[in-house]
C-alpha cells in the first residue's frame, strides 16, 4: 500500500499534517508527509532526504517470521528524545502480578459506570486499573483498564514498552497523534496501539470513557476463520492505518515511558512526533465495530461466544487464546426449538465483559452502558430468571436483536482484581442475587418442560 501527500499542511505552531487513513490489516504500508522524504529501491541510504534520520522499529524479534517492522525517516533519532529518567508514580495504573490479600478474586462481578471525576485526569493519570492477569515481566497475560479523560495531553507523550494496547471508547471522542499519523476514535470504533509507539491523547469531544485491554504477550491479529472462509467477522480491508504526519515543534515537553510495570519520565526539548516517512507493517490501526459481519446458527443451537471473534492475541498453546477480543453486536436470531441467550456454562477462560451501548441479551438489567462484568476461570454464569423465562417462552420466529453492542476481553489466566476495582469502583453488591431466585423445575415427571 503506498500513499503520498501532494499537499501537506504545515501549521504556525510547527505541525505538519494530511488527513486520511491507509486500509488493510498487516499490509506494508508507506506513505510520505514531503514528497521524496520516503526513500525508494532501500532502507538505509548514505544520507536520507531533507536531512532526515532513518530508524527501525521493530515489533518482533528480527528473525521472526514474517518479521514486523517499520522504517522510519525522522527529524531526530529517537536517542534525542531519551534523557535521563525519573520514577513517576501512577497509582491506579497496575501491572501483573497485582495480587492483593484482601481482594478476593473468586466470584461473579458486576460494576456500574464510573462516574466522572471533577478533578481533570489525562489519558495518564485517568487510566484505572480493573483486573491483571499473567505477568508484565515474563510477557504473558493482560490487563484490563477503564479510562477517564477530560483533558488533552499538553507537551507530553508516551508510550509502552510492555505492551500493546486496545482501546474501545464508550463516551467521548480522542485523537491519538503517534509518530506515525493521526488516528481519532469515538464509540463503535476500536483503536491498535503497538508496544514501543509514542503517542499523545487529546480529547476531541469529552469527557471520555471507555475501555482498555492491555496486552503483554504476541500482538493480536485476525482470527482463522477455519470453514467459514474468506468473509464475514472482520475483514482486513476495514482496518485503517494512518498516514505520515509529522510535528517540528521545539517546545519543552515530557515523555513518560511504562516498562516492566513501572513508571519513568524523561524531559525533552522538542515533540518527539517527528516521522515526516514512514514503511513497513508494524503500525497503528482503527476498525469500525459497525463493520464487523457476526455469523451464527441459522437452523438450531448457540454456539460458542468464539463465533463472535474480532481480534485474538496468540499463546504458546495452540487454540488457546492469550487473549480474545469478542464483539457482542446487533443480529438477527432465528435458529428454531432452541435457548438463544448464552447458555450457563463454566470456563477454563476468564471473561470480562464491558457494554458499549444498548442491552445485552443475557442480563436485560444492571448491565448496563459503560458497565463491566467479570466471569473468572472455572465460575458458573449465565441468564438471570427474567432472561432465562423470557427464552424459554418466547415465540422463535425471524427476532433483531437490535440496539446493542457489548464485547468481552477473555484471556486463559484468571483476573485478579485490583484495589480500586474491590474497593473504589462502583461493585454491584447484589450482583450474585440475580440467579437466586432460578426455580427448580425438576419433578420426576416424563416429558415435563
Amino acid at each position: 500500500m503506498n500513499e503520498t501527500a501532494p499537499i501537506t499542511m504545515i501549521q504556525s505552531d510547527g505541525r505538519a499534517t494530511h488527513p486520511g487513513y491507509m486500509p488493510g490489516w498487516a499490509n506494508d504500508f508507506e506513505t510520505e508527509a514531503l514528497p521524496g522524504a520516503l526513500p525508494q529501491g532501500m532502507n538505509s541510504p548514505q544520507k536520507c532526504d531533507y536531512g532526515l534520520y532513518g530508524e527501525q522499529l521493530s515489533g518482533t524479534a528480527f528473525t521472526a517470521n514474517p518479521p514486523e517492522r517499520t522504517w522510519c525517516y525522522r527529524i531526530r533519532p529517537s536517542v534525542k528524545h531519551s534523557a535521563r529518567y525519573t520514577m513517576l508514580e501512577l497509582p491506579y495504573w497496575k501491572s501483573a502480578p497485582n495480587v492483593i490479600e484482601d481482594v478476593t478474586s473468586l466470584g461473579q462481578y458486576r460494576w456500574d459506570p464510573m462516574p466522572h471525576s471533577e478533578t481533570p485526569l489525562t489519558w495518564l493519570t485517568g487510566m484505572r486499573t480493573m483486573t491483571t492477569a499473567g505477568d508484565v515481566n515474563t510477557q504473558v497475560g493482560m490487563a484490563s483498564h477503564l479510562y477517564l479523560v477530560t483533558e488533552s495531553m499538553k507537551d507530553a507523550y508516551f508510550y509502552s514498552a510492555d505492551s500493546e494496547l486496545l482501546v474501545v471508547p464508550q463516551e467521548g471522542r480522542l485523537r491519538f497523534a503517534t509518530e506515525l499519523g493521526i488516528i481519532d476514535i469515538e464509540p463503535k470504533e476500536i483503536a491498535i496501539i503497538p508496544r514501543g509507539l509514542v503517542y499523545r491523547v487529546e480529547v476531541l469531544e469529552g469527557p471520555a470513557r471507555g475501555f482498555v485491554c492491555e496486552n503483554y504477550g504476541q500482538k493480536f491479529e485476525l482470527p482463522g476463520r477455519g470453514p467459514i472462509g474468506a468473509n464475514c467477522l472482520a475483514n482486513p480491508r476495514d482496518f485503517k492505518a494512518p498516514v505520515a504526519a509529522y510535528e517540528d515543534r521545539e517546545v519543552p515537553s515530557t515523555l513518560t515511558i511504562k516498562w516492566c510495570g513501572q513508571f519513568h519520565e524523561t524531559r525533552i526539548g522538542q515533540s518527539p512526533l517527528d516521522v515526516v516517512a514512514w514503511h513497513g507493517n508494524y503500525a497503528p490501526y482503527k476498525y469500525d465495530l459497525r463493520n464487523y459481519c457476526p455469523v451464527g446458527a441459522v437452523l438450531f443451537d448457540h454456539p460458542d461466544p468464539s463465533i463472535f471473534t474480532v481480534l485474538t492475541a496468540p499463546s504458546g498453546q495452540p487454540g488457546t487464546a492469550n487473549i480474545d477480543f469478542v464483539l457482542f453486536r446487533e443480529r438477527w436470531m432465528v435458529a428454531e426449538n432452541t435457548f438463544r441467550p448464552p447458555w450457563y456454562h463454566k470456563n477454563i477462560m476468564s471473561e470480562l465483559m464491558g457494554n458499549i451501548y444498548g442491552e445485552y441479551d443475557a442480563k436485560p438489567q444492571g448491565f448496563v452502558p459503560g458497565g463491566m462484568s467479570l466471569h473468572n476461570m472455572m465460575l458458573p454464569h449465565g441468564p438471570d430468571r427474567e432472561a432465562f423465562e423470557k427464552a424459554s417462552n418466547a415465540n422463535l420466529g425471524p427476532d433483531k436483536l437490535d440496539n446493542t453492542m457489548s464485547f468481552m476481553f477473555e484471556t486463559r489466566f484468571p483476573q485478579h482484581l485490583t484495589e480500586f476495582a474491590g474497593k473504589e469502583a462502583p461493585l454491584q453488591d447484589d450482583y450474585i442475587d440475580c440467579w437466586e431466585t432460578l426455580e427448580k423445575k425438576f419433578d420426576g415427571t416424563p416429558g415435563k418442560k
